[in-house]
């Protein structure tokens, strides 16, 4: 071993002269006030905070700071100043990083002091400020965080520490009112003061700190592992309804400056989020409390014209949706009185908030006419209100909004929105190209209006029925193409001659459809006679009762009765005989043959006792048991039953009893908004079942609200998807054609063929192996059924060009087959329940809901600016129509008006699909969205043509230009697109308009 090491060099060291390795070296801190206690000015502060205080000195830093509040000679970090300025930076990078993570879910009434002393001191425009500015700073290191060698869970961290701050520091319905009056009583100069409102208004409402907060959470929760609640100040509806809250409450104190308000309040109405905001705004007002109505109408005052007309519009909405959403459907007396109730205090509200506006009345009646787009996709409860409201006398003093009065002096205002409705009316361009949604919408008005100028004046009604205008008017409506148009103009004529005529002289056009059920509900609104009441009448009087008539849990108890006792009591004693048995009875039991064990139970597996539940839910019998159900996302076995019965419950008590039109729009919403918290197998197929469930229970009403929905209400992409695909499934069901779709699709329905019989199924594992191509979940059912329909109708016209192509006629072979092979082979008709409502319950609502947001939007400068205008949305809603149409068939009474509508629709998009199929291949989102709507364009072409073969004759003679502007359009798209399924729906499309 010795051997192994060979020593080169010896050299001997004096050890007490040798440096020592590792040195020692005393933390130095500086001896100043932050040490010996003294704290006296803001250059101690900063001391104290740079020299890494512990927990003790902290809080003596902070309860300094914040006694500045409170005492008029103390320096006050809330006023803007240099100083101000470095101590709220060392309390944001410093002082958060170092104890924001300790104070967090502490229970030490110490650590929360600490926690409320910084808010408070970072309650400012300053401290506001200072923190976005350092959520900017970390957002811009993010994509330099390699370079910088910069961890990512660092940043996360701290991200999420700032927006944790930011929460919690905006919390509350009081914030804006503090800042508010903070910059009012500490900032004396008017031009500062001006400066930091405006700079609070930039940071709160002009959507920066929403946007920070949004890109900062959406980093944070992709860095961290574990599931996270979103923050909601990066939730724009929620952020909106904040600031709605905030300004409610600001009102309350009178002695706001409301010019102030009113700037943040205009700036938060471009946020996006109008309704979430006005409703959190005027939360009181629309529940009939009128305390601060003073207050709410010098705000609107204050604000600009665009911004009232925004409020006014969005206020609209909200009434219709929250308070008069419900007014259709036959129902009780109580609730027609309910209604009639909340439906003048709806008026008296407009009619109030319009009163000293002209602006505001101007549009109104704009609002009523159809030029903003947004009042005909509304409730016709609303629109009554509307017109209830602009017939008020606003000459009178405010006491009339307590109670109201008829109107005498308002009837040259109305008169002037008769004429500007009856000149839209009778317009021929407005006949011919308006949605029949927005034509029937304006009759209602325009009949409504009729009726109130018969009844103050109506010698200037009958003047109108004489006159050039309304003649002109009628005339146009006669004679125009669309039989629908034409029975709007019959209707009118019919009702206004009746109230201006003598029995013996009044028009009578002897058609059935003027006098049916809808003609007469449209002549009656001539009758309908709405007055203005009293803000205090949208109060929910029936919640109020309700709590009344339940009383509270002691007085329920002595209303209870016990049980009286017997007067008599009898005790007596039984004797009980002992009887002994023979032990030989015994052995004639013994050839029986006892059960074997029971398997285990999976419910006692459990060795705690306690852990085992044995109570297992029941299936819903009722309906509003399964909204219970439906609603119950805490409890998965009573969710999971719910959502797996629903199904076959909807459609079970549709045509028993009342209870699913009672409660069939509580049950869509919900269905419509239900998420799959559990992960539930085939969860979409079993929701889309229940909606389809829905949609054939009440198909004319769930048809109309779920088409108001699907462009109205805030749901995702995917939910509005579902909505059409509901539409689609459930009238094609209506239309018999529920087995074969059943059979195409694999959506399971009580129609469903017998292929799904257990017997014809392969095992499991082999199942999912070899049926994985027919169950792709990625297709919808209606791509997958227009497909099917796409080939069921291009496959007889490619056989016909086959035929024509083998040679003449005359060298064929012609095969006769008898009588009895033609009968059966021939298909028995099926009885047709969608052709009777397929234009007012889906097609209609769909189309005229759709072109009145793209007019809302812009009309066709911003197509592809919105959902509903690009993929997948709208292939779908195409697609949707095109089913719907081939549904209701060629022997439906309205579908001349029906081909028109769908084919105007189809040209309108042509400039927005030749603009995607002119870009270059290579483009990311255009040529990946150009062959969907393309393709979604020409199958509803070609199943127009389909529906129409009978009608050809037709087609040339009243859609000429329409037949002449297609074959142009598909020409150039068949010789410019490539082989592939566009070009054989374009050869298609081309083939039936050489037919015509």
């Amino acid at each position: 071993m010795e051997g192994l090491l060979t020593p080169l060099k010896t050299t001997v060291s004096d050890i007490k002269s040798a440096k020592p390795q590792l040195a020692v070296f005393e933390s130095k801190r500086p001896n100043g006030p932050a040490c010996n206690g003294t704290l006296q000015s803001p250059e101690d502060i900063l001391n104290a905070l740079k020299s890494k205080p512990d927990s003790e000195h902290l809080t003596r830093v902070l309860r300094w700071l914040d006694a500045g509040a409170f005492k008029s000679d103390h320096f006050n970090i809330k006023i803007p100043s240099p100083k101000a300025a470095q101590i709220i930076f060392l309390l944001v990078s410093e002082t958060i990083p170092d104890y924001w993570r300790t104070w967090q879910g502490a229970d030490n009434p110490t650590l929360l002091n600490q926690r409320r002393l910084l808010l408070r001191c970072l309650s400012s425009v300053s401290g506001l400020g200072a923190i976005a500015a350092r959520l900017r700073i970390f957002m811009d290191l993010k994509d330099d965080a390699r370079e910088a060698n910069i961890a990512q869970s660092s940043k996360s961290q701290a991200l999420k520490e700032l927006l944790d701050v930011l929460e919690s520091l905006l919390q509350g319905i009081s914030f804006i009112s503090r800042i508010l009056t903070d910059i009012s009583s500490l900032i004396s100069i008017p031009s500062q003061r001006t400066l930091l409102w405006k700079d609070f208004i930039t940071s709160i409402a002009s959507g920066r700190v929403l946007s920070l907060a949004a890109e900062a959470d959406h980093f944070v929760n992709q860095s961290s592992l574990d599931s996270r609640q979103r923050c909601w100040l990066g939730d724009g509806s929620q952020y909106s309804s904040w600031l709605g809250e905030n300004l409610a409450h600001s009102l309350i104190d009178r002695d706001q400056n409301l010019e102030a308000l009113a700037q943040i309040f205009s700036r938060a109405l471009k946020l996006g989020h109008i309704d979430h905001l006005v409703e959190a705004v005027c939360s009181r007002l629309i529940y009939g409390d009128y305390t601060l109505l003073i207050s709410y109408l010098s705000l609107i005052k204050n604000m600009g014209v665009q911004e009232q007309k925004t409020f006014l519009y969005s206020l609209l909405r909200i009434l219709s949706k929250r308070r008069l959403s419900s007014f259709t459907g036959n129902i009780s007396v109580d609730k027609q009185q309910e209604h009639a109730r909340i439906l003048r205090g709806a008026g008296a509200l407009i009619s109030c908030l319009v009163k000293d506006s002209e602006v505001l009345k101007d549009a109104l009646v704009s609002w009523l006419t159809g030029v903003s787009g947004d009042g005909i996709a509304q409730e016709q409860a609303i629109r009554r209100a509307v017109i209830a409201a602009l017939s008020v006398d606003h000459g009178r003093e405010l006491a009339w909004v307590v109670k109201g009065h008829a109107d005498r002096q308002a009837i040259a205002r109305m008169i002037v929105l008769f004429n500007k409705i009856l000149e839209l009316f009778g317009d021929k361009l407005f006949i011919r190209h308006t949605p029949m949604l927005h034509q029937q919408v304006l009759t209602q008005v325009l009949l409504m209006t009729a009726g109130y100028i018969q009844r103050e004046n109506a010698q200037e009604l009958y003047n109108i029925a004489r006159s050039s205008l309304y003649l002109s008017a009628i005339s146009n409506r006669l004679a125009a193409s669309s039989p629908r148009a034409s029975l709007l103009g019959m209707i009118t004529a019919t009702a206004v001659s009746e109230l201006v005529d003598p029995k013996d002289k009044q028009m009578n056009f002897s058609m059935e459809e003027v006098h049916d059920a809808e003609g007469q509900w449209y002549r009656n609104l001539t009758k309908q006679k709405d007055t203005v009441g009293s803000i205090g009448d949208l109060k929910p009087v029936s919640d109020v009762l309700g709590k009344r008539q339940l009383g509270s849990p002691k007085s329920r108890a002595t209303k209870s009765k016990p049980l009286k006792p017997s007067s008599t009591v009898t005790t007596s004693s039984k004797i009980i005989s002992i009887v002994e048995l023979d032990d030989s009875s015994a052995s004639e039991d013994e050839d029986l043959v006892p059960y074997g064990k029971p398997d285990s139970d999976p419910e006692d597996s459990e060795e705690d006792a306690t852990l085992v539940q044995r109570g297992r839910p029941v299936a819903p019998v009722y309906i509003r048991d399964l909204i219970t159900g439906l609603r119950d996302t805490e409890n998965y076995d009573q969710h999971k039953l719910a959502i797996l019965t629903a199904p076959s419950l909807i459609r079970r008590k549709a045509n028993f009893g009342t209870e699913v039109t009672e409660h069939i729009e509580t049950l869509a919403s919900l269905l419509v908004g239900l998420s799959d918290k559990y992960e539930i197998e085939k969860f979409q197929e079993k929701r889309l079942q229940c909606l389809i469930a829905v949609v054939v229970a009440q198909p004319l009403e769930m048809g109309q609200w779920f088409s108001r929905s699907f462009f109205n209400s805030n749901y995702s992409i995917g939910q509005r998807a579902a909505i059409l695909t509901a539409i689609g499934l459930g009238a094609r069901e209506l239309a018999g054609f529920g087995t074969e779709d059943a059979a195409i699709t694999g959506v399971d329905t009580p129609l469903s063929p017998s292929s799904s019989f257990p017997t014809k199924k392969l095992p499991e594992k082999l199942h999912k192996i070899f049926a994985a191509k027919d169950d792709e979940p990625s297709i919808s059912p209606i791509n997958k059924i227009s497909s099917s329909l796409e080939n069921s109708i291009l496959q007889p016209m490619a056989a016909s060009a086959a035929d024509k192509l083998s040679g003449p006629n005359a060298l064929k072979i012609r095969t006769f087959s008898s009588r009895m092979s033609v009968e059966a082979k021939r298909t028995k008709p099926i009885p047709n329940a969608l052709a009777k409502i397929v234009a007012d319950g889906f097609f209609l609502p769909l189309t005229g809901l759709w072109r009145i947001h793209l007019q809302s939007h812009g009309g066709g400068t911003s197509h592809q600016k919105t959902p509903y205008t690009q993929p997948p949305l709208l292939p779908l809603l195409l697609k949707t129509l095109s089913l719907l149409l081939h549904a209701a068939g060629p022997s439906t009474l309205p579908l001349p008006l029906l081909t028109s509508e769908f084919w105007s629709l189809l040209l309108s998009l042509l400039s927005l699909s030749s603009s995607l199929s002119s870009s270059s291949p290579s483009s990311s989102s255009s040529s990946s969205s150009d062959p969907e709507i393309l393709e979604a364009i020409l199958f509803g072409f070609l199943t127009i043509l389909n529906v129409n073969t009978d009608n050809k004759k037709r087609i040339a003679e009243e859609m000429g230009k329409e037949l002449l502007e297609t074959r142009g359009w598909v020409e150039g798209i068949f010789e410019r697109v490539g082989e592939g399924r566009v070009k054989v729906l374009a050869a298609g499309v081309l083939g039936g308009v050489a037919e015509i």
